[in-house]
């Protein structure tokens, strides 16, 4: 069976998703690299993705998924923050992003270094969006191990597909075989959940991917309603910020729907799982407070124990040869 992972954007509700992984690793008493064929990310799941399966110096696992939830706990105000002057010039992300790119390439590069995508112990797909081309664009380690101009420093894929517009300044990346140049932002603009992208992937690529097995980890569903009576007034200003949560948020459904109608469960053998929980308040993909950190982390520990003996069943089916 080829085992897939999909972890979708989300922001700082990463540490959702991080928790769930965190208690896969408990209970099958392995690293997340060592489970799946193929990981897919975007944007926070993309950077969770890549610390999965960054090597350390022994070719082994450099991070655990409990090692995600500290990059939640302990960096995400480094991630999410802007000064005084910042927040003068942008006008309070009227005139510029929320946030520069400074406290998030910092992070990226303390936990990456100058690690590169060929590297990956695990094959991963990292959505982006080039908005010169107006194109997608997949960082894939398989290519990258087989052609040295798909490959670039993971620090870089991370900060590309993380670029949330409105909150984070695009990525000029420069490319390997020439002068030129992707402009990148977030793949939450066109794979939030990034499942079906790395389903298309191998059906197309992996000639033993003939059995799938798909595990796919949202961030939390926003169930908070953008009320007809405001939206109904608010122009191009109004708009701004609901857009991008808006955007993020409509696809997952679909992609959730589709992929029950293709992985449809085989008598008692499942080969789709998706855990996803409902945030019934908060929900801001930048809120760093530890407050709001902790309530998420009691939403992933209510999703886990809600589905106890799903996740135990998946475990079985991960371990299994």
């Amino acid at each position: 069976m080829f085992k897939i992972l999909s972890i979708d954007g989300g922001g700082i509700r990463g540490i959702i998703p991080a928790t769930i992984l965190s208690e896969i690793e408990k209970r099958t008493q392995k690293p997340i690299s060592s489970l799946f064929n193929l990981i897919a990310g975007t944007s926070t799941g993309g950077i969770l993705a890549l610390g999965m399966v960054k090597p350390d110096a022994h070719g082994l696992p450099a991070y655990t998924a409990e090692k995600g939830i500290d990059l939640y706990e302990k960096e995400g105000s480094r991630v999410f923050s802007r000064d005084i002057w910042h927040r003068i010039h942008a006008l309070d992300n009227l005139a510029d992003e929320r946030y520069s790119a400074e406290g998030v390439e910092s992070v990226l590069e303390d936990y990456f270094g100058d690690t590169r995508l060929k590297e990956a112990i695990t094959d991963v797909i990292i959505p982006s969006y080039d908005i010169e081309r107006r194109t997608a664009v997949f960082f894939k380690s398989r290519k990258a191990k087989s052609d040295p101009a798909d490959d670039y420093p993971m620090k870089y894929v991370g900060r590309a597909t993380s670029a949330a517009p409105t909150y984070f300044p695009p990525l000029k990346l420069n490319l390997g075989r020439s002068d030129d140049y992707y402009a990148l932002v977030d793949g939450g603009v066109h794979s939030n959940d990034p499942a079906m992208c790395a389903y298309a992937e191998a059906r197309a690529h992996y000639p033993n991917a003939d059995d799938i097995l798909l595990v796919s980890l949202g961030t939390g569903q926003v169930t908070l309603p953008f009320m007809y009576e405001q939206a109904k007034d608010w122009g191009l200003l109004g708009w701004a910020k609901p857009l991008v949560d808006i955007i993020f948020d409509a696809m997952l459904n679909t992609v959730d729907y589709e992929l029950r109608q293709l992985l449809e469960a085989e008598g008692d053998n499942r080969r789709y799982y998706r855990f996803q929980a409902r945030l019934e308040q908060g929900g801001e993909l930048d809120n760093t407070d530890p407050l709001a950190i902790r309530n998420l982390k009691l939403v992933a520990e209510a999703l886990i124990s809600d589905n106890d003996k799903l996740l135990d069943g998946l475990c079985s089916q991960l371990v299994a040869k």
